[in-house]
């Protein structure tokens, strides 16, 4: 473990984990812009090109306000290092295995990161007498459910390693509210998207494929719906569960599902090329369709997505051009 932190700070502190991690990384803007100082750690595994988190790094730790250390969750003793030298007022936890394809290849990583890890991070809450918790979790627990999906729902059956390790983190999360009295909110995000993003998602396949005149793999027909929720919002909306809730689940995604036909659609349109296309056969373990009912992030968090997907495509597709000359290089 390595890291480097301003000696002296008054501001308050937030520690958030996968912090050179897609949504990890933007979660870290949003509050140093809200004034608050943050301990990021990250693990910075090679799960997809360390490139791309090195740059996402390097941004915020232009920051005075930002200190980072190269840690690994479900090391416990790694971890109360960081929490004793840092004395957090809250841990946002976004520190986790992704990929539902992947999760079916290498189910123990998941479980081990998703739950043992997150436990980890209750643990020294606990200890260390950090009072709020913020977990993000996902859509994909919705499976087989009615649609707009509704926190209230029933999520007892996940259809696949990476949401049963999800699914087991919101529960422990539950049992260290109930025990020792920690303010804990789970946001579930919904197919998130936007610069920078993660190489095995559709959004920045897509783009890097249209542009290189590669095929785009498509799983399925592509009717299949997403939630697609731009990035910055979904970090606005996680830093303002920071707010004191008790116990809540809260939706953040865009309320509004498209076709991933229509996103690749969207995506010739801005960059100028058309598509080939090369369909896969539907992955077992995937949504047919995702679709957030936000009822509750408008009451609770008086929050609500601001970037449509038109819009989102726009940005994401003008920031690979600008970042060519390096994203070329990234592997889709």
């Amino acid at each position: 473990m390595w890291w480097h932190f301003p000696k002296k700070q008054t501001m308050q502190k937030i520690l958030v984990t996968g912090a050179a991690g897609f949504i990890g990384s933007k979660v870290c803007e949003k509050l140093l812009a809200g004034g608050y100082a943050v301990a990021g750690v990250d693990n910075m595994n090679d799960y997809y090109d360390p490139a791309l988190k090195r740059r996402r790094l390097a941004g915020l730790e232009e920051h005075p306000r930002f200190g980072f250390y190269e840690a690994d969750i479900e090391d416990f003793d790694a971890m109360r290092v960081v929490f004793d030298s840092e004395s957090p007022r809250a841990v946002i936890n976004e520190a986790a295995r992704a990929g539902v394809r992947y999760s079916m290849e290498n189910p123990f990583i998941y479980l081990s990161t998703n739950s043992k890890g997150n436990l980890n991070l209750l643990e020294l809450c606990r200890r260390c007498g950090v009072k709020k918790y913020v977990l993000a979790s996902t859509s994909s627990l919705y499976a087989g459910q009615k649609m707009p999906f509704k926190e209230t729902l029933p999520v007892n059956s996940p259809i696949s390693p990476y949401a049963a390790s999800k699914k087991a983190g919101e529960a422990m999360c539950y049992t260290y509210h109930y025990l020792y009295g920690l303010d804990v909110s789970i946001v579930r995000y919904f197919t998130v998207y936007g610069p920078a993003g993660r190489p095995d998602m559709s959004v920045f396949r897509f783009i890097k494929w249209i542009k290189e005149g590669t095929p785009l793999e498509i799983f399925g027909d592509g009717t299949q719906r997403r939630d697609f929720t731009y990035v910055d919002d979904i970090a606005a909306g996680t830093v303002r569960a920071l707010r004191p809730s008790g116990y809540e689940v809260i939706n953040l995604g865009n309320n509004t599902p498209h076709e991933l036909n229509e996103l690749i659609e969207l995506i010739e349109k801005v960059t100028g090329k058309k598509a080939s296309r090369r369909h896969r056969e539907f992955s077992k373990a995937d949504m047919d369709a995702t679709w957030a009912n936000i009822d509750k992030a408008r009451e609770l968090l008086d929050w609500r997505p601001e970037v449509g997907l038109a819009e989102g495509v726009r940005r994401t597709v003008e920031w690979t051009e600008q970042n060519w000359n390096w994203v070329k290089d990234i592997e889709a």
